[in-house]
């Protein structure tokens, strides 16, 4: 038995890549919850951005243009979510339903349309997706013991957005603690009578979230048709949006706690696909759908306060209604 084999380089990279769509959905539903506004429509915003991140990317044959256009359609149903939870003052949670429904059925819709291909989009090649980056001194390191190859192996050769993912996570933490917007975006989820009483606008605060929400969830879609994957398939997001909505309530509402919470279970959606390691080193079988179900049972663990408890924010999921 040997559980050096479940640390191999080969499954740390995978869990590098599979982990970067949920750390950018994770941390886009951070900034939506954190003022308020509870978006489980996070699967449907990203199944969105990677159509029309890979639709774009295969008519122009410009992946940056297909990550514009992917961004644009996130924002555009982060847009409508907030319209129906922040302006009319809808249920958040049938609004993010709807949302998710709405995607699954125009994604397949507009690609059947558009490409003839059963809904999917045609294979990208070249200049059409996001090609792995080559670090500077990765060649000339690798030989060397220990740092060469995880330099070599598992820090270089990734997409440019898994390098966005990771720098947002630090990036997130100074503007929702060192900042005066994000003191202000976390009273809204709070407390947002006190915010209104100050003479800050809930409203633009909680559309300013929401339309921050959308452009990571664009970011995560983009990264799914164009960097991890070369085209946009049917239902590709397969339940990530949910995975990463369990992972931020593991992390507590905290951008630090979502990098840990998403490489975790990013780390057990590679050893899925490596079931032969699992063997090796416990001696004994392991269902791939306990691997699969663990996040979701690890979340009701968490829930049920085992490991402490994780507190929404109180004002969230209730829409603000101004005292006249």
């Amino acid at each position: 038995m040997s559980l050096l084999g479940l640390l191999d380089l080969s499954v740390l990279d995978s869990t590098v890549r599979f982990a970067t769509p949920l750390l950018l959905a994770c941390l886009a539903g951070l900034f939506s919850e954190r003022a308020g506004i509870f978006d489980i429509g996070l699967e449907g915003k990203m199944l969105f951005a990677a159509f029309f991140s890979a639709a774009v990317a295969a008519l122009t044959g410009s992946v940056w243009l297909g990550l514009l256009a992917g961004i644009a359609a996130s924002m555009l149903l982060s847009a409508l979510h907030g319209l129906a939870s922040i302006t009319f003052q809808g249920n958040q949670l049938i609004s993010g339903v709807a949302i998710n429904f709405l995607a699954a059925g125009l994604t397949v819709l507009i690609a059947q349309d558009w490409f003839q291909q059963g809904g999917r989009t045609p294979s990208l090649v070249g200049a059409g997706r996001f090609e792995g980056l080559t670090l500077p001194y990765a060649e000339t390191l690798r030989d060397l013991p220990v740092f060469g190859p995880i330099y070599h192996d598992l820090i270089s050769g990734h997409s440019i957005l898994v390098y966005v993912a990771f720098a947002a996570v630090p990036a997130t933490w100074w503007i929702l603690y060192r900042t005066r917007f994000g003191l202000r975006l976390r009273a809204v989820g709070e407390n947002p009578a006190a915010v209104d009483t100050a003479g800050i606008s809930v409203v633009r605060l909680r559309f300013a979230a929401v339309a921050i929400c959308g452009l990571l969830c664009g970011l995560a879609g983009a990264y799914l048709a164009t960097g991890q994957q070369a085209g946009f398939v049917k239902d590709m997001t397969a339940g990530r949006g949910f995975i990463a909505l369990a992972a931020l309530i593991f992390a507590k509402w905290r951008p630090w706690h979502a990098l840990s919470a998403t490489l975790l279970f990013g780390y057990l959606q590679a050893v899925a696909l490596r079931p032969d390691l699992i063997e090796s080193a416990f001696g004994f079988k392991v269902q791939v759908q306990l691997l699969d179900a663990l996040p979701y049972i690890l979340t009701v663990v968490i829930l049920a306060g085992f490991v402490g408890k994780a507190i929404p924010p109180r004002a969230g999921g209730e829409p603000y209604v101004k005292e006249r």
